[in-house]
Formats: structure tokens, C-alpha cells, sequence
């Protein structure tokens, strides 16, 4: 029945002035005790005496209490602060006690009221001691109660025992909807090791062994450490991804509510936070300057990237922000965002780049100073079945850009582009490569000063490996990866959508502007910490499986060509390419033969692209017999025999 009466009334806390009175209860009992301990536990004291201090000791307490507010504290979530505010109180009144018998003394206006200085100081550790019990007997009958067997112990472990860890130990134990309970604490520093903080042992990191876990029915580990860089999270988290726990992180303390930790923001470690990849920071930034009163158009603005670059051009003193994009649903969810967010000062405009007269009344219209080209299909197997399609948005599309661009004497252009332009091997990245090279061979034609970006697969964008391998796993696997040996470069939507806006406003004209993407990542290895942090077990749980490269596909991926290098910028994740000199005039033309062979749909639109870019060797695909006269990459088509064996 009590348990059954705190669970319905969980909600409902006792009256600040039913505390007030039990406290001061307390006090009354105090003080009667330090005159029993001040005489030895005998009556050899005058109780008559005692009787007259009772009231006026009772009524300084209850002014020490009104004034520090000690009282007001909810009694099943006690903590330090409520210890403070105890503390404070006593000695308030105990000062006020004092100054209470040294008036007395002079102006007599109680007869007899003094009290001996052993029995203040013996009466105030009594109250502090016997309030503060109080208070944590009734917290952990409280707990006791309400955390009944219905819901089930989680044992867990805090890696860090440090501040934040043991911050993280009072969030969990004091969440009344939890019955948790942590084991120990972990921690790499020798001296705490072997130590308790709030009776709970720290040990090294040594002891997390399959036994262990399962001895203490281990199922967390949460890391607390703060200001921890990915490759330290990832080095720990790789020591005990093979537990069967699940691993968890605290987030960094400028992302707590109100500067206090809530159970609900501790989360899984995320993939993401394992990618060896350090936060950007942009010092000195020319884009406040660049945009400054300035008309910005954004193609393909609901995009991945588009978007991104549109949430952070919202963020400055632009004059108009005209965004562009096809897809009418993709561009209706980022209207609302906007407008939810509160920026309302841009164009949402439903268009497609492939069609120049739409676009000519609009750069005649809005006259845009800087254009940021986002707009692209990039599905690598999908653009390998559809070169048609590819060359009209990617080449064609960029061209009418580029010609409106200088035709409308637009102060900058900047062109999104990719890795895979680099030594292509799939139609997708030769006709970026080639809308690289169109736009170098009008880079002096006109005051329009053109900007090449590139940089590899970000993350959680459309079409990323990341959400994809979620999904398998949502749906119990296999997990597909094409090759053991494949590799990737990661980075995140801002970041990247940061440093195009960075090279964007440094951009004199002309460059190509590559990134710096950290480590490349091997996927197969990928996919095993997300099946982990997932809180299962490869291959027991989720298996993987090879199916071979997709058409085009590479197994690394590239920055730079062959002959290229780079020049440093003032900003050292943003580098400068060095291209090899091209026949501007002679590639002009034979883009412009491509994008007409291509509106008459001629089976030689590939044998024309291969004309251009003469690096571009298809690799695992139909269009690899166009290259018999060209020397074959090292990434050959796996057979199925080969797929089979790694799938074993």
C-alpha cells in the first residue's frame, strides 16, 4: 500500500511548510540532546532554564530558515546545494544565538536567557547532522520504494572519474525513473585508481574483460570525458566495442540544459563521432564581408549540401537569397524550416537549371551577385545507366549557368564539385571534371571570377553509406559493402558547406579549392563499429556481406590528378590545386559538340567524354570496352568467384 500510495502521488511533493516544521522539530530535539551530552547524559542542568531557551532558540532557527530558504529544497532530490543551504542556516542562527545573550547581557530584556558556548556549538553539529540525515534517510527511503522490481536494475559503469563522471554518477542516481546502478567508475589516472568516489571503486581500464562484464551484469559504459577528439573517443571505444555492452556518451558541457546534465542527453556513441575528424573552426572569416549587401543565388539549394550552405548564407546580412531547386517537396520542407527558424528574407523558387530561358528571366530579374551551384545527380550506379541525364544536368546545366553567369556580369560563381572528378572511372564524376573544365576555359572571358570547390562524401548526406548501413541494421541486415578493401573520405554537411562559403570569399578567380578530409576510412571496418554500437555482434547478430563494386566505382577515392599539387591557403584545411595546363579553345569546343550530341541522344556521348578527359578509364562497367587503347586501372571488375570467396 505505500508503495502503491508514492507511485500514484510521485507527483505531488510535501509542503515547504510541513519541512519547515519538521526542521524545526529537529532543532527543538537538538538542542534538548546537547544539553543531555553536555552533562554527561544526566539532568545535572537546569531545566527550568532549558525551557526558556527552547522558544527563543526555535524562533532564531526559524528566521535562519526563512532567510536562506533551506526548507523550500524538494526532500527526495537533496543534494549539495540543499547541504550548502543547511549549513548556512545553522550558522546564521548560531551567530544570531550569540548576538542574542551579548544584547541580552546589557539591556536584561529576558531574565536568565544565556546559553553556555559548549552547548551552541554541541546544538548546531547535532541540527547540521540530524537535518542532513533526515533529508538522505527519507531521499533513499524514497528511492527504495519507488524503484520497485518493476522496473528492471541496469548495472553500468562511468568511464572517466573525473568532474563530468562524477556528475554523471549524481545524474543517474538521482533520476527517480531509474533504477540504475553503477558498478564503478574507469579511468586511466594511476592515482585514482584502486580509490571510491561516493563509495563506488574506481578502476583501470584493464578490468573491462568479457568476465568481468558478465559477473556485474555489466550492460553500459558511458564515456564521460569532456573535451575528448574522436581519434581518443575511438581508441577507447575500439578497446571495449567487443563488449557486450552498449557504449554511450555524455555530451559536452556547453550542450547541457541550463548548465545541468539530463539523463536524456546521454546517447549511443554515433559512427560519426568516431571519424577521425576534428571540429573546423573558421578564424578570420572574409564571408561576412564577401556577403555584405549582396543579391546570392543557391541551385540545388534543397539538396544536401544546397541546403546546408542556405541555412549558413541565412546567418549573414545578405540583401536577397534566391534558392533554386527541382524538387518541389524537398523545397517546401526547407521553406518551413526557414521560416520556423525565423529567417524570411529568401526567394524559394521551383526550377530546373536545364532550362535557359526560365533561368535568364530569373538572372535578369534578381541579378544575382554570388552564385553558389550546388545543383547535380551524383548516384554513381544510377548516372553510369543514365549518361544522358548526366551530362544534361551536370554539363549542359553548368554551362547555361556559367554563360548567364558571365552574360549577366555576376560578380563570382562557385562550383560545388566532387572527389570522384578526379581520374574518373564513372560517368558521374567525368562529366564534373568536365564542367571543371568548361568553367576554366571561360575563366578569363568575362568579370564573372569563377571558384571550383571539391571535397568527398559527407555525412548523413542523400545517398551516404552511413544511413544506408542504419537502415540495414533497422531491418536486421546483411550489411552490403561492395569491397573489403574499399576506402572513403568523410566529412560533415556544415563543415563542408563552411569551407565552400570560406573558399568561396577567398577565391580571386580560377582556383580549384580542395579540402582536407582527415583519414580516409576503410567502409568494411565501418560497418563492423556501427553493427557494435548498435549493441550487436558481428556476424552473430548482423552479418556482412561483399557484393562487389557497383558500375564506376572506385576503391579509393582521389583529390588531386595526376600532375596536380597543391598551394597552401591562409586557412590549412583549404588548399589550392595546381592544374595541368588544358587547350582551353580546343575543350570548349568539344564540350559544346558533347552537350549537342547528347539532345540528339547519339550513341557517342561517352566516346566524347572520354575524348575530353582523357584520365577518364571506366572501371567496372559496360563502357570499359571504350577504352581497349587505354591503359586499364587496378580496380578490375571482381568476378564472382572473388565475391564469393570474401563473402565467405
Amino acid at each position: 500500500m505505500i508503495k502503491k500510495y508514492i507511485f500514484d502521488n510521485d507527483k505531488h511533493y510535501a509542503s515547504k511548510w510541513t519541512v519547515l516544521f519538521i526542521d524545526l522539530c529537529i532543532v527543538a530535539v537538538s538542542f534538548v540532546l546537547a544539553y543531555f551530552i553536555r552533562f554527561n547524559l544526566s539532568f545535572n542542568f537546569d531545566v527550568q532554564r532549558l525551557w526558556t531557551q527552547l522558544p527563543i532558540v526555535i524562533t532564531l532557527f526559524l528566521g535562519a530558515f526563512l532567510i536562506s530558504g533551506s526548507y523550500k529544497g524538494v526532500v527526495r532530490h537533496t543534494g549539495i546545494k540543499d547541504v550548502y543551504a543547511i549549513f548556512n542556516a545553522i550558522c546564521l542562527a548560531s551567530i544570531g544565538t550569540i548576538i542574542t545573550i551579548l544584547l541580552n547581557k546589557y539591556f536584561n530584556v529576558i531574565e536568565g536567557f544565556t546559553v553556555p558556548n559548549s552547548i551552541i556549538i554541541i546544538n548546531s553539529l547535532l541540527t547540521f547532522l540530524t537535518l542532513t540525515a533526515s533529508r538522505y534517510v527519507f531521499k533513499i527511503c524514497y528511492e527504495s520504494l519507488i524503484k520497485s522490481n518493476e522496473v528492471p536494475t541496469k548495472h553500468l559503469m562511468v568511464y572517466g572519474a573525473g568532474e563530468s563522471g562524477i556528475i554523471t554518477y549524481n545524474t543517474l542516481t538521482n533520476h527517480s525513473k531509474m533504477k540504475v546502478k553503477v558498478v564503478g567508475f574507469v579511468d586511466n589516472n594511476l592515482q585514482k585508481v584502486g580509490k571510491q568516489i561516493n563509495g563506488v571503486k574506481v578502476y583501470d581500464k584493464s578490468v573491462l574483460t568479457q568476465d568481468f562484464v558478465r559477473f556485474n551484469n555489466i550492460s553500459e559504459i558511458i564515456f564521460s570525458i569532456q573535451n575528448i577528439g574522436p581519434k581518443q573517443l575511438r581508441t577507447l571505444v575500439n578497446e571495449i566495442v567487443d563488449l557486450p555492452v552498449n557504449v554511450k556518451i555524455v555530451p559536452p558541457v556547453e550542450d547541457w540544459i541550463n548548465g545541468e546534465l539530463k539523463v536524456s542527453q546521454i546517447k549511443r556513441v554515433q559512427i560519426e563521432d568516431l571519424l577521425d575528424r576534428p571540429p573546423i573552426k573558421i578564424k578570420n572569416s572574409k564571408v561576412m564581408r564577401d556577403f555584405e549587401d549582396k543579391v546570392i543565388m543557391v541551385t540545388g539549394g534543397a539538396g544536401s549540401i544546397g541546403s546546408e550552405l542556405v541555412r549558413q548564407i541565412c546567418k549573414y546580412n545578405y540583401t536577397t537569397l534566391v534558392i533554386i531547386d527541382q524538387a518541389e517537396s524537398a523545397l517546401y520542407d526547407l521553406q518551413q524550416e526557414l521560416k520556423q527558424a525565423g529567417f524570411f528574407n529568401f526567394i524559394p523558387i521551383v526550377s530546373d537549371i536545364r532550362d535557359k530561358n526560365k533561368m535568364r528571366v530569373l538572372f535578369e530579374e534578381y541579378k544575382p551577385d554570388r552564385i553558389f551551384h550546388a545543383a547535380a545527380y551524383k548516384h554513381v550506379p544510377l548516372m553510369e545507366c543514365n549518361p544522358y541525364e548526366a551530362v544534361k544536368i551536370n554539363v549542359a546545366g553548368t554551362k547555361t549557368l556559367v554563360d548567364l553567369a558571365i552574360e549577366n556580369e555576376v560578380e563570382k560563381m562557385v562550383f560545388v564539385s566532387t572527389d570522384k572528378a578526379v581520374n574518373p572511372t564513372n560517368v558521374m564524376g567525368a562529366t564534373k571534371r568536365i564542367a571543371e573544365m568548361y568553367i576554366s576555359s571561360r575563366q578569363q572571358e568575362g568579370k564573372t571570377k569563377f571558384v571550383t570547390t571539391r571535397f568527398g562524401n559527407v555525412l548523413g548526406s542523400n545517398g551516404s553509406v552511413i544511413p544506408l548501413f542504419r537502415k540495414q541494421i533497422e531491418k536486421g541486415g546483411p550489411l552490403t559493402v561492395t569491397h573489403k578493401d574499399i576506402t572513403r573520405y568523410f566529412m560533415t554537411i556544415p563543415e563542408a558547406s563552411q569551407l565552400v562559403l570560406e573558399a568561396g570569399a577567398m577565391g580571386k578567380g580560377g582556383e580549384i579549392f580542395i579540402f582536407d578530409m582527415g583519414e580516409s576510412v576503410k567502409i568494411l571496418d565501418l560497418a563492423k563499429n556501427m553493427i557494435r554500437l548498435s549493441g550487436l555482434h558481428y556476424p552473430d547478430d548482423i552479418d556482412i556481406k561483399i557484393t562487389g563494386l557497383r558500375p564506376g566505382e572506385k576503391l579509393y577515392e582521389e583529390l588531386l590528378a595526376n600532375g596536380e599539387n597543391t598551394l597552401p591557403t591562409y586557412h590549412d584545411k583549404i588548399m589550392i590545386s595546381k592544374v595541368r595546363d588544358i587547350d582551353y579553345t580546343k575543350t570548349r569546343t568539344m564540350i559544346d559538340e558533347l552537350c549537342i550530341s547528347n539532345l540528339f541522344f547519339k550513341d557517342n556521348v561517352v566516346q566524347l567524354m572520354k575524348s575530353i578527359v582523357p584520365e577518364y578509364i571506366s572501371n567496372n562497367s559496360d563502357f570499359c570496352k571504350l577504352d581497349d587503347d587505354k591503359q586499364q586501372p587496378e580496380q578490375k571488375k571482381i568476378s564472382k568467384s572473388e565475391i564469393a570467396q570474401l563473402n565467405s
